[in-house]
C-alpha cells in the first residue's frame, strides 16, 4: 500500500481521489482500534506552550546565554543545554512530513504558528516509532520534548514522546496547490483556515475591530443592550424580512431588519445613550457587499442631532483604524483611503451639482425635475409620480456615489426616502439625515430622529400603503412605536453602520464573504438530487 504522506506532496497536476484515501485512513483507524489505540477516546493533552510563544521563549533564553557566554564556547554549550532541560508540551495538526530513515521531521501547526518537530526512533522507542510512522498529514498530535535550534538554524522541538490526539480521515489539499477554490473556501471555512493560515488574521482583526467599537462607545457613556431578533409584525420599511412561524403562539414572526425602533423605545424610557451590536436579516439580493444576514451597530444619543453623530462617527473610525491598523490611512484594493483626514461634507444638493452639473434649485416644479432627468438620461423609478426629491435621489445614484472614494458625508436627504428622519425646520422637503461613503460604497446612515408622533404615523401609513399596493398585505404600522413617541422622545441623534463593510475596508477584503466565517451559500445538490435533475433534463 502506498504511503499517503507521499501522495499528499504530489505535484498539483496529479489528481487525488479523496474517497480512496479516506478508506485507507479508515483501515488504519480500525487497525488502531483493534489494538486498543483509539485516538478518539483521549480527553485532553495539557500544553505549556503555544508554538509562537515557544519560539519567543527560546529566542529570549538563547540571547541571554549568548550574551553571558561571550566567546566562551563551553559556557555557551552549557547554557544551551540548560534551556533543553525545560520540558515543553505542544499540540497541533501535522502539516508536512519529511522522512530521513529512523528520524523524521514534521511541521505541526497550532492556533498561533507552525513548529518543526524532530522525531527519532532512538528517543521515543522502536515500538512507538513504528506506530508514529503510520500516522498521516492532517492528524492532530501532542508532543513532549525540548526546544533546540537545528544546524540549519531553525527553532524546533526534539520529541521525547508523541501522542495521537485525533485522526484525520480526509486528506488535506496537497501542499503545492493548497485550497484556492473560493467556493470551497467559503463553504468549508474550517478547511480554509487549516490550509490558508493567513485567513485567520482577517478574523482576528475583525474581533479587534469589535472590541474597539465597544470600547469607544463605552468610553462615550453608551450602554450596550440587546433587543429581540423575532418581531411580531412586519413593518412598512423597504427591506424585505425573513418570515418564520411560532408554533406555540400559532403566529408568523419576522426576523428583524433593523434594531432602530426598539432602541429608540429605550431612549423614550430614559436611557440617554444606547447601542446594540446585532445580527440583521434581510431577504434580499447577494453581491460582494451584501449578505442576507450581517452585523450592524446602531447607536442613539438623546439631546444631540445628526451633526453630533457626524462628529462621533468620524472620530470613531479614526480611533478604530489607528488602534487596529497602526495608521489612520489604509490601502483598500490598491487605493489609499485617508480615514484620518477631515472628511468632506456635502449636502445632497451640493453633491449632485458638483458631480452631475445639475442644480436642484433650478427646478421650480416636479415637472421641471422630471424633464431634466429625461434630458440627462436618468431613470426615475417613480415615473410620472416622481417628485423633485425622487429625481434628486436618482441623480445622486447615477452620478455621485461612484465618485465618493475618500471618506465623504452626504447630508440633507429628501423626505421621500427618509421615513424616520426629522424634517429640516428651514426646508421641510428635506430631512436631517446623512450617509457616509468610502470607496464608492455607503458605509453608514444617520438621522436627527423623528420624534413627532403625528408625522411618524403619517409616514408609516404611506409606507404601508405603498407596500400593499405592491401586493404585500402583511405589513403594518407599528402602533406601539407611535405610542412610545406620544409619551415623548427627546431630540435624538441616531446612527447605524454595517460592521462587515468596515472589516472589509480595514482588512483589504474585496468581498463580504471574505470577512464572514460562514457566509450564506446556496446548498450544493446532493447526489440523489443531481441524478434526479439529470433524469429530468434527459426527459425534457
Amino acid at each position: 500500500m502506498q504511503e499517503e504522506q507521499n501522495v499528499n506532496q504530489t505535484p498539483e497536476t496529479q489528481e487525488v481521489d479523496t474517497t480512496d484515501y479516506r478508506q485507507i485512513r479508515m483501515d488504519k483507524l480500525n487497525a488502531m482500534k483493534a489494538e486498543g489505540q483509539d485516538p478518539f477516546t483521549l480527553t485532553s493533552f495539557p500544553v505549556n506552550f503555544k508554538n509562537a510563544d515557544l519560539r519567543v521563549f527560546f529566542e529570549t533564553e538563547e540571547q541571554k546565554v549568548l550574551a553571558e557566554a561571550g566567546e566562551d564556547e563551553d559556557k555557551k554549550l552549557a547554557g544551551l543545554a540548560k534551556i533543553a532541560e525545560e520540558t515543553v508540551r505542544i499540540a497541533g495538526r501535522i502539516m508536512s512530513w519529511r522522512r530521513m530513515g529512523k528520524a523524521h521531521f514534521i511541521d505541526v501547526r497550532d492556533g498561533s504558528d507552525r513548529m518543526q518537530v524532530y522525531v527519532r526512533m532512538n528517543d521515543i522507542g522502536k515500538e512507538a516509532f513504528e506506530v508514529f510512522r503510520k500516522w498521516d498529514i492532517g492528524d492532530i498530535i501532542g508532543i513532549e520534548g525540548f526546544v533546540f535550534r537545528t544546524k540549519m538554524g531553525e527553532i524546533s522541538v526534539h520529541a521525547k514522546s508523541v501522542t495521537l490526539l485525533s485522526k484525520s480521515l480526509l486528506p488535506l489539499p496537497e501542499k503545492w496547490h493548497g485550497l484556492k477554490d473560493q467556493d470551497t473556501r467559503y463553504r468549508q471555512r474550517y478547511l480554509d483556515l487549516i490550509c490558508n493560515p493567513g485567513v485567520k488574521d482577517t478574523f482576528v482583526k475583525r474581533s479587534q475591530i469589535m472590541r474597539e467599537i465597544r470600547a469607544y462607545l463605552d468610553g462615550m457613556g453608551y450602554i450596550e443592550v440587546d433587543t429581540p431578533v423575532l418581531l411580531p409584525i412586519e413593518i412598512g420599511a423597504s427591506a424585505r424580512p425573513f418570515v418564520t412561524h411560532h408554533n406555540t403562539l400559532n403566529m408568523d414572526m419576522y426576523l428583524r431588519i433593523e434594531t432602530e425602533l426598539n432602541l429608540k423605545r429605550l431612549i423614550v424610557g430614559g436611557f440617554d445613550r444606547v447601542y446594540e451590536v446585532g445580527r440583521i436579516f434581510r431577504n434580499e439580493g447577494m453581491d460582494p457587499s451584501h449578505n442576507p444576514e450581517f452585523t450592524s451597530v446602531e447607536m442613539y444619543q438623546a439631546y444631540t442631532d445628526y451633526i453630533g453623530m457626524m462628529d462621533l462617527i468620524e472620530n470613531m473610525y479614526r480611533t478604530i483604524t489607528l488602534n487596529v491598523c497602526g495608521t489612520d490611512t489604509v490601502t483598500y484594493q490598491g487605493t489609499e483611503i485617508a480615514i484620518g483626514k477631515p472628511w468632506e461634507r456635502l449636502t445632497m444638493i451640493e453633491a449632485v451639482k458638483k458631480y452631475a452639473g445639475v442644480d436642484y434649485n433650478d427646478w421650480a416644479t416636479d415637472e421641471d425635475a422630471r424633464a431634466c432627468a429625461k434630458e440627462k438620461g436618468v431613470e426615475v423609478e417613480e415615473g410620472k409620480d416622481a417628485t423633485k426629491g425622487h429625481v434628486l435621489i436618482a441623480f445622486f445614484d447615477a452620478f455621485v456615489e461612484e465618485q465618493l472614494i475618500q471618506p465623504t458625508i452626504i447630508y440633507d436627504y429628501p423626505v421621500e426616502n427618509s421615513p424616520l428622519a426629522k424634517r429640516k425646520p428651514s426646508d421641510p422637503a428635506f430631512t436631517e439625515r446623512f450617509e457616509y461613503f468610502m470607496y464608492a460604497r455607503e458605509m453608514g446612515n444617520a438621522f436627527s430622529e423623528l420624534n413627532d408622533p403625528i408625522d411618524q404615523r403619517e409616514r408609516f401609513e404611506r409606507q404601508v400603503a405603498a407596500k400593499r399596493a405592491q401586493g404585500n398585505m402583511n405589513c403594518q404600522v407599528d402602533d406601539d412605536y407611535v405610542t412610545a413617541l406620544e409619551y415623548g422622545l427627546p431630540p435624538t441623534g441616531g446612527l447605524g453602520f454595517g460592521v462587515d463593510r468596515l472589516v472589509m475596508l480595514l482588512t483589504d477584503s474585496p468581498s463580504i464573504r471574505d470577512v464572514l466565517l460562514f457566509p450564506t451559500m446556496k446548498p450544493l445538490p446532493t447526489q440523489q438530487n443531481a441524478e434526479a435533475q439529470a433524469e429530468e433534463a434527459a426527459e425534457a
